[in-house]
This record gives C-alpha cells, structure tokens and sequence, in this order.
C-alpha cells in the first residue's frame, strides 16, 4: 500500500503550519501585543494550535513574551532577520553619493556588490562619463576569484569560510588570465590585505579590468565590496595603481557613512 497521501498531507499540514506562523507574526505586527485567545479567533483556530505556533516562534526569539503576562509581541530575532535586507538597502543608499561621485571623477563604471553564496553580487552601479555604453551589472552573480570585488570580499572572510567558498567556486577558468590554483589565490589575497585593494586584470573578461576595496559597517566587519572597472586600453593596471589613493578613500568614506570609524 503506497503511503503517498499520508505524505502529500503531511506536506499540506507542513505549508498550512507555516502560513499561520506567519499570520501570528503579520497580527502582532498590527496589534503590538496579543494573548493566544485573540490570536486564535482572527485565525479562526483552537487556541491550542496558537500555542503551539508561539511556542515555535519564541524558541527562535521571533515572539516574546513581556513580564509573563500572557501576552506575546514580535521579538528581537524579527530585527536580526529584517536586518539583512535593511543593511543591503541602507548600503546602496548611503553609499550613492560616494559612487557617483567617483564614477564622475574618474570616468568608469563604479559598482558595489556584497557576497550571496559563493558569488558577488552587485547591488548598485553608478556610471561615469566614459561609461556610456557599459554594461548594467547589478544583479549579476559574478566569481569571486575572478573579480576585483570578488577577492575582496573573499580575502577578509575567516580561513575556514574561505575555504568553502572557494571550493563551492570551483575555481573556474573564464579567460587565459583567471586564477584556477587555490595557492596562488591565497598568495593575490594576501596582496589585496596587504594593499588595501584588489585587482582584476582581464581575469573574468578579455579587455575588462577592475579595482575594488571593502567597504566596512560600524562594527569594522567587510559587507561590500566597491569597485571601478573599465576597458584595459583606457583603465591599464598603472592607472588603476595610481588611481587606488582615490578608490581607497571612496571605500572609506563608504564606510564611514555606514558608521564605521577608523583609518
């Protein structure tokens, strides 16, 4: 006798289950506190079921409690979750002013991108007066042992995360120019440590060069990545050199809209 039903039920009980959990967390969103007995009559479920739901939702500090009065209101793991889009918008926000206002100094395309699984991804781009034409970068998964931005957000992660990442990469040949040896990319992230930025020379693209730098939150920690690309006849590695001073200081400044204070 196939056992498919009972599966399909448990997988419907499954989703109806975290329907109502969220119903729990969009109610006391508008009411601020609520007991079980109220929440249960808007969802129009025993009150036992209620329960139960809180009882989930407080073991991941979603829900709370306050003063054991029976009562339950939206908890501070609401805040850690909210804070891992909130950061990525503020990020492009803040940081606005600084990228455009590069990408006008200097001519090229300037984006920021942060890491999502084993890519970088970018997230803003800014144009500058020679970059017409460029290509849109944002939304792109990108390498990160093949880009500028990649090996930075790369080179400030622990060892440990480094190492997964890496391996999740596959190292991936894209041009003649493309890091594929695990050690000659731990000896270039060393480099970009040591220099305060990252270069990509026709690594990812024949003819597309990059530079980028970290840009750091007010806890000191790495969340982005800002980078100038441009066509390697107009943006050679010696102009990327010399350019670094002020790609650098965008970085910083980046940085220091996002709180963080330090050289």
């Amino acid at each position: 006798m196939s056992n498919r039903p009972a599966e399909a039920s448990g997988s419907s009980g499954g989703l109806q289950s975290v329907d109502r959990a969220l119903s729990v967390l969009e109610l006391l969103a508008r009411l601020g506190e609520s007991g079980a007995s109220e929440l249960a009559g808007h969802l129009d479920v025993h009150k036992s079921t209620v329960f139960r739901l809180l009882g989930a939702l407080e073991s991941h500090g979603l829900v709370e409690q306050p003063e054991g009065r029976g009562k339950y209101r939206l908890g501070f793991g609401v805040v850690r979750l909210a804070g891992a889009v909130s950061t990525r918008m503020e990020l492009t926000k803040l940081a606005r002013p600084v990228t455009e206002r590069l990408a006008d100094e200097i001519g090229e395309t300037v984006n920021i991108a942060v890491l999502r699984e084993h890519f970088a991804v970018n997230v803003d781009q800014a144009l500058g007066p020679a970059s017409v034409a460029a290509q849109n970068w944002v939304g792109r998964m990108t390498p990160l042992h093949a880009t500028s931005s990649g090996k930075v957000l790369l080179a400030h992660v622990d060892s440990g995360e480094r190492q997964r990442l890496v391996e999740a990469s596959g190292l991936s040949e894209f041009t003649p120019e493309t890091i594929t040896s695990a050690a000659a990319l731990d000896v270039e992230l060393s480099r970009v440590r040591e220099r305060g930025y990252a270069l990509s020379v026709g690594e990812y693209e024949e003819g597309l060069n990059a530079i980028a730098v970290p840009i750091r939150d007010a806890e000191g920690g790495v969340v982005a990545a800002l980078s100038a690309s441009g066509p390697s006849y107009r943006f050679a590695v010696e102009r990327m050199e010399q350019l670094s001073v002020i790609v650098i200081a965008a970085g910083a400044e980046a940085s220091r809209r996002l709180g963080h204070i330090g050289s």
